[in-house]
């Protein structure tokens, strides 16, 4: 978790979290739980092979009758209110699967999809709306079963023709990330009402018919007279556990739970969605929203501040004990964060330019002296998993990396460049000689004090940010680049001119969060390829464009074994990390979490997410015992 508000979020559960853009995980051949796959059932072509879940590359872990999952409480009651607060500092739409307007968070709780994610398994998806689904001897067509009983919160059917409506509107017109993601999608049919039939081009990406199955579900007659990619504050017509309640733009969004969901107790549902309202409480300052948290006006929060971790819970009602505190292990891979270069700007061309700015960040000073010692420094972008590249290159990393000996740098085939360590001084002489030493290596000259490139041209560059929370880890960078002749700056946006900037690829050096699966598969194309460097609102905000990156990339997508997806993504965190992109941020162990005791909890949480909208629930006897006055 980052030490600053989280910008830009995307990811697979976290987007789902936060209301963003839906991702999905991947599906290869043999990928059906124990007894699962089946082949020969009535109605079933030959080698067609049925199954209620799909996943990446192993076994599902729950059987086709499963009741529950393990990590809820199936009996949990329903009530009371869980009130949080999110990254985002305002909303403008209710819209947020395409990319104009600034979305309220939580829209995704109002959608249904087609499977649904475990929480308990890296990679695994299970029926909602679709109860089977059925898949081709060639994997190029899916034929998904759909529940009769599926419905909008208006009480008309979710049909085929809704499903087939909703990815091709999403591929068409939906934000940057969904239609590239859908690319490759060939036609979406409704065989009939309950029969969705998916097509895939030849040659499609591994992920791709899991990006299908996570989408959300639209109703094609409440869009008949409404414009898809409009900005919006009505309601949209969903069918998911909750739908839009009260609300005040910019201020607050709550989602009331619907009492009658029709998938309520479904084994996928149970014991899950149990907060009457969720609610959203919006704050323009992170420390305005702590003061808010104090005072009772949200109930849980997972801290990303390790100072406020460490100083800031000293107020009554932590010390009465109203408020609690614990940490869970973090076993996903972490945020994938750090401040990036802007490649599409010439002053950031050279990758020796790139690294020397990186020398001047004392990450150990900032760590001790800012952070408690409370993170780990990030090298890889596969960051604390097998995906990252360490030390030699194996015999299938070498392979894949030979074609590229010549426009890829010769450490690529030794020990991958990791992040520099200082003397933790705040100034090391050392880190700021290898700096300079960089900048004269790629024809920089000093004149009148001031580092200036090969044109002639002063070496100055903005730190562009939504929030001045990210000052105290800047201005000491800042300062070490004044050292070396550089003029830097930072500048800070409101919401909306910050969006907007991103969008456009309108900055110098922004700071980054990628979010990689386990088994990662169509985000390495929109953080990396260069297909995505130059579209407008993509997440490749680095601009990103080598023929190496692209071929590893496409590579890693066509993986067909767990070992050959390792292979292509260690050789790709060796290419990306030689070319020096970014200035690598930090990463938290562990998830922080602080909440007013108000809540009940499984017995456990799930093993790659908190649980806490998801499993929770809301607690009478504890509310009374603590004379709850807040929200």
């Amino acid at each position: 978790m980052a030490d600053f508000p989280l910008a830009y979020p995307f990811s697979r559960r976290r987007l789902i979290r936060a209301g963003a853009i839906g991702a999905a995980a991947a599906f290869a051949p043999g990928a059906f739980a124990k007894g699962g796959a089946k082949a020969g059932p009535a109605g079933l072509a030959a080698g067609e092979t049925e199954s209620h879940g799909l996943s990446t590359f192993g076994n599902l872990e729950q059987p086709e009758d499963f009741r529950y999952f393990g990590f809820v409480n199936p009996s949990a009651p329903k009530g009371g209110t869980l009130a949080l607060s999110p990254a985002s500092p305002t909303y403008d739409t209710f819209n947020a699967y395409v990319l104009r307007g600034n979305p309220a968070t939580g829209m995704s709780l109002v959608f249904d999809s087609l499977m649904a994610q475990s929480l308990d398994e890296r990679d695994a998806y299970y029926g909602l709306v679709a109860k089977k689904v059925r898949v081709s001897p060639d994997k190029l067509t899916y034929t998904f079963l759909l529940r009769k009983e599926a419905r909008f919160h208006d009480g008309t059917p979710l049909t085929a023709h809704d499903a087939a409506f909703s990815l091709d509107i999403l591929k068409s017109k939906g934000h940057p990330v969904i239609s590239q993601m859908l690319r490759d999608v060939e036609s979406a049919t409704a065989q009939a009402d309950d029969i969705l039939v998916v097509k895939f081009a030849p040659g499609r990406t591994r992920d791709l018919p899991l990006n299908v199955a996570s989408q959300p579900i639209f109703s094609k007659a409440y869009y008949k007279d409404r414009d898809f990619e409009a900005t919006t504050m009505e309601p949209p017509l969903g069918s998911g556990a909750y739908k839009v309640g009260e609300f005040e733009q910019g201020r607050y969004i709550a989602f009331r739970r619907v009492p009658d969901y029709w998938a309520k107790d479904l084994p996928i549902a149970k014991g899950q969605n149990n907060f009457d309202v969720v609610r959203f409480e919006y704050f323009g300052d992170s420390q305005v929203a702590f003061e808010a948290f104090k005072a009772g006006a949200f109930t849980q929060r997972e801290e990303n501040i390790a100072r406020v971790w460490a100083t800031g819970y000293d107020f009554p009602a932590f010390k009465d004990g109203r408020v609690k505190r614990m940490t869970t292990p973090s076993n996903n891979i972490p945020n994938i964060q750090g401040w990036m270069f802007n490649t599409r700007r010439k002053k950031f061309a050279d990758p020796r330019v790139r690294e020397a700015i990186g020398y001047a960040f004392d990450y150990e000073w900032t760590s001790r002296n800012l952070m408690y010692d409370a993170y780990k420094r990030i090298s890889s972008y596969f960051e604390n998993s097998e995906l990252a590249a360490r030390g030699l290159p194996t015999e299938q990393e070498k392979a894949l990396l030979e074609p590229f000996r010549d426009s890829l740098p010769a450490e690529v085939f030794g020990e991958p460049f990791a992040s520099p360590v200082s003397d933790g001084s705040g100034q090391d002489r050392a880190m700021l000689k290898k700096a300079s030493d960089l900048f004269a290596a790629a024809g920089c000259t000093r004149k009148d004090g001031a580092l200036r490139l090969p044109d002639g041209t002063p070496l100055e560059f903005e730190f562009l940010d939504n929030s001045n929370v990210f000052e105290r880890h800047t201005q000491p960078f800042i300062k070490n680049l004044k050292l070396l002749g550089v003029t830097a700056k930072i500048r800070v946006v409101d919401a909306a001119q910050y969006k907007k900037r991103l969008e456009d690829f309108d900055f110098d050096i922004v700071h980054d969060v990628m979010l990689m699966a386990w088994n990662p598969g169509e985000e390495l194309r929109a953080y990396f390829s260069s297909k995505t460097a130059n579209v407008n609102g993509s997440r490749n905000l680095a601009g990103i464009s080598h023929p190496a990156v692209d071929t590893l990339v496409d590579k890693a997508l066509q993986a067909g074994t767990r070992e050959e997806l390792v292979a292509c993504c260690r050789a790709l965190d060796r290419a990306l990390r030689s070319q020096r992109y970014w200035v690598p941020h930090w990463y938290n162990p562990v998830h922080r979490i602080a909440y007013w005791d108000l809540f009940g909890q499984p017995e456990r949480a799930p093993k790659f997410d908190t649980g806490v909208l998801s499993t929770w629930w809301w607690d009478d006897d504890k509310a009374k015992k603590i004379n709850f006055t807040g929200r």
